[in-house]
């Protein structure tokens, strides 16, 4: 549908339209996405009124104590920022945990592209290797008849989320 050069050209207006759309599902795969957060502070209530209306809703954030996202950091010349970012991410997520409808894990697996999807479309931001997320290309896919390039990434989600740990409400303090 698009394709944007950096993900910082997006304003987020565009994520919160594209989740704000979803009916049946919610997928966001991403090692932290704090931006959301930042500038929309009324993520959690859209979430949580996407699950009560009967969204699936499901988050996948990064372990930061994963090799992975540590070395991701190394790569990014970013140290232990994405390290500190993935925790702050599960604070930001904390008022969503345990509510019904909505699904928090945590993965260590390499991020190639973070994926933000709602039912039958996803903004995919591609990650380059030493190059920040904010930086890296976006593109805004529908799911077509005959197309394949959309199940690509649906897939990819669910490989990723079928190894990710849940996130347990008194558990995740602790980081």
């Amino acid at each position: 549908m698009a394709l944007y050069e950096q993900r910082a050209d997006l304003p987020v207006s565009v994520f919160v339209d594209l989740l704000s759309s979803a009916q049946e599902r919610v997928d966001v795969l991403v090692y932290a996405a704090v931006f959301l957060h930042e500038a929309y502070p009324r993520l959690n209530d859209l979430l949580r009124e996407k699950a009560e209306a009967g969204c699936q809703v499901r988050i996948c954030l990064g372990d930061a104590d994963s090799p992975n996202v540590q070395l991701r950091g190394q790569e990014e010349k970013f140290g232990h920022g994405i390290e500190s970012r993935c925790r702050l991410a599960l604070l930001h997520y904390q008022p969503l945990f345990g509510a019904p409808g909505v699904e928090i894990r945590t993965h260590g697996t390499t991020l190639y592209n973070s994926i933000y999807r709602a039912d039958d479309q996803a903004l995919v931001n591609a990650h380059v290797w030493g190059v920040n997320a904010y930086g890296a290309p976006v593109w805004h896919l529908r799911r077509t008849d005959g197309g394949t390039m959309f199940n690509t990434y649906a897939e990819s989600f669910e490989a990723v989320w079928s190894t990710a740990r849940p996130v347990e409400a008194a558990a995740s303090g602790a980081h």
